[in-house]
């Protein structure tokens, strides 16, 4: 739609940039709303953030990159341009989780504790920065003859340009919003969630994740038995996450008997 916002000199800022910009920043004024109502230390959250951002990126765009390793190959230096898009979620979440996770027993806070505060935030973060796919182009999804198809019409965009497509990126900044109203109301009421509200994150973007990748029409990479990569991670996050739900509903009804 507009992947460029505007020019400054010989600087382009990029609307995807600066709307990843902006999910940042939001995400992060709900994560130190959640952290005092926990009396989880603002110093310890900032470092942890920063480390997420970092370690988040990173892996986002190495699982992008992995999964479209022919392109590449032959334009090694287009690895760096973060800037343009191109990002895989799930590849930023599993080695921000696994660094947060490390860096939080370190500073010896509650893990559970700290995912339940996070979550709300980080279905923010993903329902506001689905808008910079858009801008962009990428992240589009498959030709359809619905009235609220979109058709992308700037030669910057990574979308295929004058194809009436399904607006997913939209679809899934609508899913994520809720989601993250949802997890915000249940983190208000609920003290004592023990990771309960960050694994109902894990459950509920499984679902939406796993049924948006259905409409995707860029490409998804490998495809293993019908599934594209971030479809089989989605599927392993939700049996994880309900797996969990299950063990601690069967420790409740026993702590009740």
């Amino acid at each position: 739609m507009f992947p460029i916002l505007f020019h400054l000199g010989p600087l382009t800022v990029r609307t995807y940039g600066a709307m990843v910009a902006i999910a940042f920043l939001a995400s992060l004024q709900l994560a130190r709303m959640a952290a005092r109502a926990r009396r989880i230390g603002e110093a310890f959250l900032l470092d942890l953030v920063a480390l997420l951002i970092v370690t988040g990126l990173l892996g986002a765009r190495l699982l992008y990159i992995l999964v479209n390793l022919s392109y590449f190959r032959d334009h090694p230096w287009e690895s760096f341009k973060v800037w343009e898009g191109g990002l895989v979620f799930y590849g930023g979440f599993l080695l921000a989780a696994l660094v947060g996770v490390i860096f939080t027993r370190y500073r010896g806070y509650d893990v559970s504790e700290v995912a339940d505060c996070l979550a709300p935030a980080l279905a923010l973060g993903q329902g506001i920065g689905r808008w910079g796919c858009f801008f962009a182009g990428c992240c589009y999804g498959k030709p359809t003859p619905l009235p609220w198809g979109v058709r992308f019409k700037d030669p910057a965009s990574l979308a295929p340009l004058g194809v009436q497509l399904h607006p997913v990126q939209i679809y899934e900044s609508v899913g994520n919003l809720l989601i993250a109203g949802l997890l915000w109301s249940l983190f208000k009421r609920r003290k004592d969630a023990h990771g309960a509200i960050f694994w109902l994150y894990v459950f509920l973007y499984g679902i939406l994740r796993f049924a948006m990748e259905t409409l995707r029409g860029d490409d998804r990479g490998p495809v293993y038995g019908g599934l594209a990569p971030s479809q089989i991670i989605a599927l392993v996050a939700v049996l994880i996450s309900g797996s969990i739900f299950l063990v601690q509903a069967a420790a409740k009804n026993d702590a009740h008997t």
